[in-house]
């Protein structure tokens, strides 16, 4: 059992000093504060840390909250901790598309970042289609990085962060999920589906 006395739960692979940063930074995350580019940058350096140790098809246990495209809704992102419980309590699989489209972009791929350092083990993060540079470019999350900080570095971060993302999990090895969805076959049939 680790610290928090829970089996399942992995060790911090954060110093006491990191936890708490990363708890500093909870803290405006969740009142929808930025955080400064420098600290973007240091928890960038952490998240990639954590996801270079992830497999590409990443092992989740149950129970587990499945969540879809975010898209920059942060309010959309606070009903959903309000209603489901918030990390350590509750187990996320965040699905990707966490920028674009909405107009809080930065403050929701922050705090969902900040979260999977503060809670490896409790917050799972997947890439997709808009965890990328080009798409970024198009759909807002580009602008937002140049508007709020003056430059483009905290969307190079975010972009180069995202590079390290798995590109799905499987659910107590029954369920198989990607950004674009989640179905279920036994391992046989699995193994089948990708060899045709």
């Amino acid at each position: 059992k680790n610290h928090a006395g829970h089996p399942e739960w992995p060790l911090m692979s954060l110093s006491f000093g990191d936890v708490d940063w990363a708890d500093t930074c909870l803290e405006r995350l969740f009142k929808c504060q930025c955080l400064s580019e420098e600290e973007v940058r240091k928890l960038c350096v952490k998240a990639r840390d954590i996801l270079q140790a992830e497999e590409n098809v990443h092992p989740v246990s149950l129970p587990c909250t499945l969540v879809g495209d975010i898209h920059g809704q942060w309010y959309d992102l606070e009903e959903m901790f309000a209603i489901g419980g918030v990390p350590p309590d509750t187990n996320y699989v965040f699905l990707g598309d966490y920028v674009d489209r909405g107009y809080f972009s930065i403050e929701t791929v922050s705090l969902i970042v900040a979260l999977k350092v503060r809670y490896p083990g409790r917050v799972h993060v997947l890439r997709g289609n808009h965890e990328s540079r080009q798409i970024t470019q198009v759909y807002g999350f580009y602008d937002q990085c140049l508007k709020q900080y003056g430059s483009p570095n905290v969307w190079k971060y975010f972009t180069d962060l995202f590079d390290f993302l798995p590109l799905s999990i499987l659910i107590n090895n029954k369920i198989f999920s990607v950004h674009g969805g989640t179905f279920s076959l036994s391992f046989s049939s699995f193994f089948f589906f990708f060899s045709e």
